[in-house]
């Protein structure tokens, strides 16, 4: 993969947290560690799920290890893995597995996104589901630490979800669209 590939798509997954999730305050914790350059934003260009693997174990380990004043979240870019958001889901079962092994339940979660994510008992374009849509497959690691001192802020954390699908269907496909336009 080129270097001019890589930068398009970590432009574009910048431009995503940039403008929808932190823009549009989708996760009112997201600003803070972004600001702070403290997320890390790691692009794998392989499709092989083995070598998806390995790498997701590096990231996992290394979140584990490294003070979160450096890095607090991960967010691993698949972008050309998991083209099937069914794909991507069953992989899930996989991540969680390497979690467990690594012995890390309880202290790092795995958040998912991508461009056909589809809650259960809703249809494919239904606007909840940009919520949780992404421009490329994306496995954002999180520590748990992390999300108990944001949700400390935000003691009705379900709430979020509620406003984020008003929001959605509000702005629109187009909207969305827009957004992600440089």
């Amino acid at each position: 993969m080129s270097d001019e590939a890589l930068r398009e798509i970590e432009t574009l997954t910048r431009r995503w947290v940039e403008n929808i999730v932190i823009g549009m305050n989708l996760c009112p914790f997201a600003k803070g560690v972004y600001v702070k350059d403290q997320v890390k934003i790691h692009i794998t260009p392989t499709q092989d799920l083995s070598e998806i693997s390995q790498v997701l174990t590096e990231l996992l380990s290394e979140l584990a290890t490294v003070p979160a004043e450096q890095i607090d979240t991960t967010l691993l870019v698949l972008p050309f893995a998991f083209e099937s958001f069914y794909a991507f889901n069953d992989y899930l079962d996989v991540a969680d597995q390497i979690l467990d092994a690594l012995n890390l339940m309880g202290e790092i979660q795995i958040a998912n996104f991508h461009p056909q994510y589809q809650f259960a008992g809703t249809q494919v374009d239904d606007m909840s589901n940009y919520t949780n849509r992404s421009p490329y497959p994306i496995l954002h690691l999180i520590r748990e630490d992390s999300i108990d001192r944001a949700v400390s802020q935000f003691p009705d954390a379900a709430v979020i979800f509620e406003r984020n699908i008003a929001m959605m269907e509000e702005l629109g496909l187009d909207g969305w669209h827009k957004l992600l336009k440089p």
